[in-house]
């Protein structure tokens, strides 16, 4: 009997606004794939992101070409060669973990050859906009032991992470440009986060555009977001950035991601795993990925004003790994 597949969009309402350098948003728009095999279904979402062309209806329609192939029963080794990477190969790929699991009895953990997952310490991510703005959410979450936090926008940078640092002074504070410095301030910035005590500063440069970082100094670790997206595309990074950022929405899912982690760690790359705004369901199987990760932003569900239910459990900034009843 042929798997059958869905595909179904979802909206939630994010708490507020959410602001990067690359502009705003109040609902995270996601879809939803299941396939279904003899009375069992997994779940696999996703987010598409415009930064990488991607829109709802493309997602779509990348799914929809590959359902013969999912209906027959590809493994999820085949689909790696079948879907490009991105968020459509993401949501099937993490379907078919999840249907794996539910038909097995083997949770996701178990299939990878992991223990039991622990509770992971995850970043809590405050939204770009004027210093004193930045400053209130700081103090707001000064209790969170890890923040991250947008900049790259257009005025002072510089005055944003000094207000941040300030009203936060116990939180460590990953930067995250989203591409929005340039060569012309990258060392003014650099040596700014430095001074006041930077953990980490993801993607300053836009990707393709940063052979600068090849040349100067990184008082502060430089880590590749935009400029990485699978395994193959570490060696390019070698000398340029000190980690990389891993999300299932670029990887094109949990075992591209699985890949890319591992292969890093063998480059001596220091490890980070993100997430897109998302529910629960997306952030559950980036949860297993990030068992020993250096750092850790799976803060999607926090951001929203509703999350799917059953989701994650969240106490503070800890969050568990999922149960059954939601993922894996």
């Amino acid at each position: 009997m042929p798997r059958d597949i869905s595909v179904e969009t979802e909206r939630f309402p994010i708490a507020g606004v959410f602001t990067i350098s690359r502009g705003s948003k109040t609902e995270a728009e996601v879809l939803t794939c299941t396939i279904t095999e003899g009375g069992y279904s997994g779940r696999g979402e996703c987010v598409p992101y415009r930064r990488y062309s991607e829109t709802m209806e493309s997602v779509r329609d990348a799914i929809e070409a590959a359902r013969t192939h999912i209906a027959r029963g590809i493994d999820r080794t085949a689909l790696l060669a079948l879907m490009a990477p991105g968020a459509a190969r993401n949501a099937v790929d993490c379907a078919l973990w999840d249907l794996e699991a539910k038909a097995t009895g083997r949770r996701v953990h178990e299939q990878i050859g992991k223990g039991i997952p622990h509770a992971l310490e995850t970043a809590f991510t405050l939204s770009l906009a004027e210093p004193e703005a930045m400053a209130a959410q700081a103090r707001a979450n000064a209790a969170r032991p890890l923040l991250k936090v947008k900049i790259g926008g257009s005025g002072d940078d510089i005055a944003r992470i000094r207000a941040v640092v300030e009203a936060a002074p116990d939180s460590k504070i990953i930067l995250d440009a989203n591409e929005g410095w340039t060569n012309e301030n990258i060392r003014e910035n650099l040596a700014a986060a430095a001074k006041l005590g930077i953990a980490l500063i993801e993607q300053p440069l836009p990707a393709g555009q940063d052979g600068i970082l090849r040349e100067i100094d990184h008082p502060v670790p430089i880590c590749a977001d935009e400029s990485i997206h699978t395994a193959d595309g570490l060696e390019a990074l070698v000398g340029l950035y000190d980690a990389v950022n891993i999300k299932l929405d670029k990887a094109g899912g949990l075992t591209a991601a699985i890949a890319l982690r591992d292969r890093a760690r063998e480059m001596k790359f220091g490890v980070m795993v993100g997430c897109m705004i998302g529910t629960s369901l997306a952030m559950a199987p980036a949860v297993l990925l990030a068992q020993g990760a250096d750092f850790v932003d799976l803060d999607g569900p926090l951001l929203l004003a509703r999350d799917r239910s059953p989701g994650l459990v969240y106490e503070g900034s800890m969050v568990s790994a999922p149960e059954a009843a939601l993922w894996g």
